[in-house]
């Protein structure tokens, strides 16, 4: 019986011994390279505000609006004078980087002595591929003035904004 249990221990130790062999002959190995991508931190700044100007209103409704180069239209019954002004806004990143702009598509404006208008908002382009020196766009819009519109000073803010593609 003795005997017996050191022949199966020596097989025991031969079939581990063979196990360990075999799998160490079939082991793979492989590597992978780790990468990343630093983009500048994106700077954006206002350059100049959307303005529609003075505006002497009718007796019935109309707009005025201001294309994203600035121009002014002044609509059926409405007198338009002074300097217009697309929205400005300059960009700053990677050079070569894609930037996708945008921001609110209206705005309220609140009259100093009552009232309020709204505005539609446009944007010269939805991304800019950013330049050596940045990149901009502009916002233009169309102000809805009401028949006989009340006086005042109107004002109102937006959101514009700048990501990465």
């Amino acid at each position: 019986m003795r005997n017996f249990g050191m022949k199966r221990a020596l097989l025991g130790a031969a079939i581990a011994a063979l196990a360990m062999n075999a799998s160490a002959a079939h082991a793979a190995s492989a590597t992978g390279t780790a990468t990343a991508k630093i983009l500048r931190q994106i700077t954006l700044t206002k350059t100049s505000d959307l303005q529609y100007a003075t505006i002497i209103s009718g007796a019935t409704a109309s707009t005025v609006a201001v294309s994203t180069a600035g121009a002014a239209s002044c609509g059926a019954g409405l007198t338009c004078t002074g300097t217009t002004t697309a929205g400005s806004y300059d960009v700053q990143g990677t050079n070569g980087a894609v930037v996708l702009v945008g921001g609110d598509s209206s705005v309220t404006l609140n009259g100093s002595l009552g009232g309020t208008m709204s505005s539609t908002l446009t944007y010269s382009s939805a991304n800019i591929t950013l330049g050596a020196t940045g990149g901009s766009f502009q916002v233009g819009g169309t102000l809805s003035v009401g028949a006989n519109q009340a006086a005042g000073d109107y004002s109102g803010t937006f959101n514009v904004t700048a990501n990465y593609q």
